[in-house]
């Protein structure tokens, strides 16, 4: 099969939408299948894939750039199957591009092109200040039009299908599960995570991380639990891996005082020394606002390289995890559960073991990415709105 990735990043650009991308690319030129990806140009080298041929012509994803890359894919022969890589905040015009919308369906109706949707996130909610509720109608209006291209739609997480059904207003389109995967490689070398920990003072006791880019949301929970967690622990320190954690270090450490060195980040890291990092850590500390879900590409680097995770229960939550014991849970918005099971994980050694087991056997189940590649292969070589059911 040839396929016709649209996404609004690619490496090396720096996401997870991008690094997504590249694996799903990447995983279905290995299997045989020819893989173009368009989107925008960026400063830097563009990492190559046999298979995979970049084109880097989508500009500010104008109209003028829709047009010529639509005049770039008439030229190729049909069926051009157009797999696209959906967050509304990710294509320009203040995340509002409407134009893009249509020129999906566009490309749907008059030019006989199949098109998926891989759904990373949904629409704005109506909250905040007035441009946000601008941007969240606006949001509903893509969404409207863009549900009129498709003839797959795979979610992040089965979640999202309440949201847009809805916006089809009876279309029948198959809605298939397509979990986000980790985008870490695993190594069986303990040496570099021992450099890690050494790097950041952190040996002799046990050492509790926290990976992500550091938001409002989950900043405010760390920073209530991290000083309770140290009080009850004075051989335990701190480490807080990824963009933004510098500035989470130093609000927390104004908090301690005499114990501030226990505390530390590692700021913005190129993708291979994060493993290192996260495996560095005896136990990850993951509070999400919305709940632990499947497209949480930070839960899932973490699964793969079998770490003991406590993370938190929401809305946005499958059954999977706490059906399948992979990780310790306590409800968003408790903290005082989320302290008590963090306290207990770092006492109980065979737990934490477990919890290692566990984390690998669900990952190599639900989400590596040769499941990703078997779904999407199956669902795009049926003709018409058949699905694939995971």
């Amino acid at each position: 099969m040839e396929w016709h990735i649209i996404t609004c990043e690619y490496p090396p650009q720096f996401g997870g939408v991008s690094d997504y991308t590249y694996q799903v690319a990447r995983g279905l030129a290995e299997a045989g299948d020819s893989v173009h990806v368009w989107c925008p140009a960026v400063e830097g080298e563009t990492p190559g894939s046999s298979g995979v041929s970049v084109h880097r012509d989508f500009g500010r994803f104008s109209p003028r750039d829709l047009w010529r890359v639509g005049a770039s894919l008439n030229r190729v022969s049909r069926p051009r199957r157009l797999l696209v890589q959906w967050v509304p905040h990710g294509f320009g015009y203040r995340s509002m591009n409407v134009f893009f919308c249509i020129w999906l369906w566009w490309r749907s109706a008059f030019h006989g092109d199949r098109v998926a949707l891989m759904v990373h996130e949904v629409f704005l909610g109506f909250s905040g200040s007035w441009k946000q509720h601008a941007a969240a109608f606006v949001h509903r209006i893509m969404t409207l039009i863009l549900l009129r291209a498709p003839d797959q739609i795979f979610l992040s997480i089965p979640a999202w299908e309440k949201y847009l059904r809805p916006y089809a207003l009876g279309r029948r389109v198959p809605y298939t599960w397509l979990p986000i995967s980790s985008n870490v490689a695993r190594s069986s070398d303990p040496a570099p995570a021992s450099s890690a920990r050494a790097r950041y003072g952190l040996n002799g006791g046990m050492v509790i991380g926290h990976y992500g880019t550091f938001p409002k949301q989950i900043n405010e929970v760390l920073l209530e639990a991290i000083p309770i967690l140290l009080a009850g622990n004075s051989d335990l320190t701190v480490l807080l891996i990824g963009p933004g954690g510098d500035a989470l270090r130093d609000r927390i450490r104004e908090r301690l005082g005499d114990s501030a060195g226990r505390v530390q980040a590692t700021g913005k890291l190129d993708l291979a020394q994060i493993p290192a990092h996260l495996s560095s850590c005896d136990v990850m500390l993951q509070p999400y606002p919305d709940g632990v879900s499947s497209r949480r590409t930070t839960m899932m680097a973490q699964l793969s390289l079998g770490l003991p995770v406590v993370t938190t229960v929401g809305n946005l939550t499958e059954m999977l995890w706490s059906d399948s014991g992979a990780v310790a849970l306590a409800p968003v918005d408790d903290l005082n559960q989320l302290v008590a099971v963090t306290q207990r994980l770092l006492i109980d050694e065979a737990e934490r073991t477990r919890l290692k087991q566990a984390a690998i056997r669900l990952y190599l189940e639900r989400f590596d990415i040769s499941h990703t590649i078997e779904t999407l292969r199956a669902a795009m070589s049926l003709p018409g709105t058949q699905t694939i059911e995971r």
